[in-house]
């Protein structure tokens, strides 16, 4: 029972550490609009796994991220810290411009957007799990990053990969392959934790 409590006042005190170290990157941001970059920096996977999670064109999805960003610079002297991940402040600008970029799409296509936009609760465990996927694929070597984003983010299949990059399917199946099994031995590497067994069908 000590240790559990020992760990247990040890994550607060971790906890409390990093609000304390976010809270004096925001303030010195606010100061010195050139430390957002930190900012940026840190929560850059998190936002672009939440819309990536809402937005399935993997292009809107980088815009929008983009001009989150943009958003969160402009109003960040209006920031007030109280207690709240600084993420939580930009999960809701996200949320918020995926919405009003859906009213212009319905507005350009002539169609009366729903006026329900029912709130979604934010798992902030999945988002963390999808950025860290993200991040690992951004380091894999540049022919396996492109079949994995080709082939799982804009949804290709082999044969369209294998047109657009100018091998043979059997080639981009070996990538894949490649690909694959480095993102599960990495992400082995990072958890600690013996991944599951594959399954699906990579073949396309």
């Amino acid at each position: 029972m000590k240790a559990e409590g020992y760990s247990g006042g040890e994550a607060g005190l971790k906890a409390q550490e990093t609000d304390t170290a976010e809270r004096l990157v925001i303030e010195a941001a606010q100061q010195d609009p050139a430390r957002f970059a930190e900012l940026y920096e840190n929560h850059f996977a998190r936002v672009y796994a939440y819309i990536a999670r809402r937005v399935r064109d993997r292009h809107e999805a980088e815009d929008l991220t983009s001009e989150v960003f943009h958003q969160a610079l402009a109003s960040l002297p209006r920031f007030e810290w109280r207690g709240v991940p600084f993420a939580a402040w930009l999960f809701k600008i996200a949320a918020n411009s995926i919405i009003d970029r859906s009213k212009r799409a319905a507005k350009e296509r002539e169609i009366l957007p729903g006026t329900d936009f029912p709130a979604e609760e934010v798992n902030v465990e999945e988002i963390d799990q999808r950025a860290r996927l993200f991040q690992l694929v951004d380091r894999l070597p540049e022919d396996q990053r492109l079949v994995i984003v080709k082939r799982f983010a804009d949804d290709k299949s082999i044969r369209e990969i294998a047109q657009e990059l100018g091998r043979s399917e059997g080639a981009v199946k070996q990538l894949q392959f490649r690909a694959l099994q480095n993102l599960r031995t990495r992400e082995r590497g990072r958890s600690g934790r013996r991944p599951g067994k594959q399954t699906g069908n990579t073949n396309g």
